[in-house]
């Protein structure tokens, strides 16, 4: 299925105005809308809307949106050039903001290419163990993934031994059929499991913000989301996922702030999961 289909977004007669039925199979195991789905649904209409092919986008979270909410998202083409076009979507609920997406779509036939980042070496998705699953992310976009740990600990191998600050996740999305923004939109929101890897405890956080660089758009079945966690203070982590396919293309890289929390930690209100 396309991004439009796995994500349910539902066309209006306005090209420029989507709504996102928000549905538990979208959520993370809080129960509220996961950040990579609300940033995957904003950029889909984005490239819907101004038929262009997405090259940045930056989302900021403000609030959650949990079932059976619907996120209302409407699209703004700011400027149209000749080659690029910058935009904006902006998702509410119930006329109250959840989600702002900034972003640049567009393609330019230049000569100059080259690619400088390194993937890491690790084995490959069917000789890496499965990611074990917690109770509380059955039902949940978790349910819509399948990970295998690269070089990645498990829950009850975190036992408070600090990591390096970077680990791999193969990832991939059953039933979506393209390697689009959308699907490296969810990929990309992982800083907060890195963040549990680099402390060795079982704690991870709320994104404050997602930002998508799409570099080259290739067929691959797996993603490795290639995790690098570069700092940990004042409550706030922060880090940077290179997307990588399966034949070593960089795919993007994604960046995000979190808030640092404990999972046993209520989520206070107006942050999101």
């Amino acid at each position: 299925m396309d991004a439009v289909a796995f994500y349910g977004l539902e066309r209006t007669d306005d090209p420029n105005h989507w709504r996102l039925p928000v549905i538990p199979s979208l959520c993370s195991g809080l129960g509220a809308l996961f950040g990579g789905c609300g940033l995957g649904a904003c950029v889909e209409a984005l490239e819907q809307a101004t038929g262009r092919p997405l090259v940045w986008a930056t989302g900021q979270y403000l609030s959650y949106a949990r079932p059976p909410a619907i996120l209302d998202i409407r699209v703004d083409e700011v400027v149209r050039g000749h080659q690029v076009s910058q935009a904006r979507a902006v998702a509410r609920v119930d006329g109250h903001e959840i989600l702002t997406v900034n972003a640049a779509l567009g393609h330019r036939d230049v000569i100059h290419h080259g690619e400088w980042a390194e993937m890491p070496a690790v084995c490959r998705p069917e000789d890496c163990p499965p990611r074990q699953i917690l109770e509380r992310h059955e039902g949940s976009i978790m349910d819509r993934t399948e990970m295998r740990m690269a070089d990645a600990r498990n829950f009850d191998d975190l036992d408070g031994t600090p990591g390096t600050g970077r680990c791999a996740l193969w990832v991939r999305l059953p039933g979506l059929l393209e390697v689009s923004p959308a699907a490296l939109s969810i990929v990309g929101d992982y800083v907060p499991f890195g963040i549990s890897q680099a402390l060795g405890q079982r704690a991870g956080g709320n994104s404050l913000d997602n930002t998508l660089r799409v570099a080259h758009r290739v067929p691959t079945d797996w993603i490795l989301a290639d995790i690098r966690v570069h700092a940990i203070a004042d409550g706030f982590g922060h880090g940077l996922v290179h997307l990588w396919a399966e034949d070593g293309t960089l795919l993007g890289t994604a960046s995000q702030s979190t808030i640092v929390r404990n999972w046993r930690d209520d989520p206070p209100e107006g942050t999101r999961t």
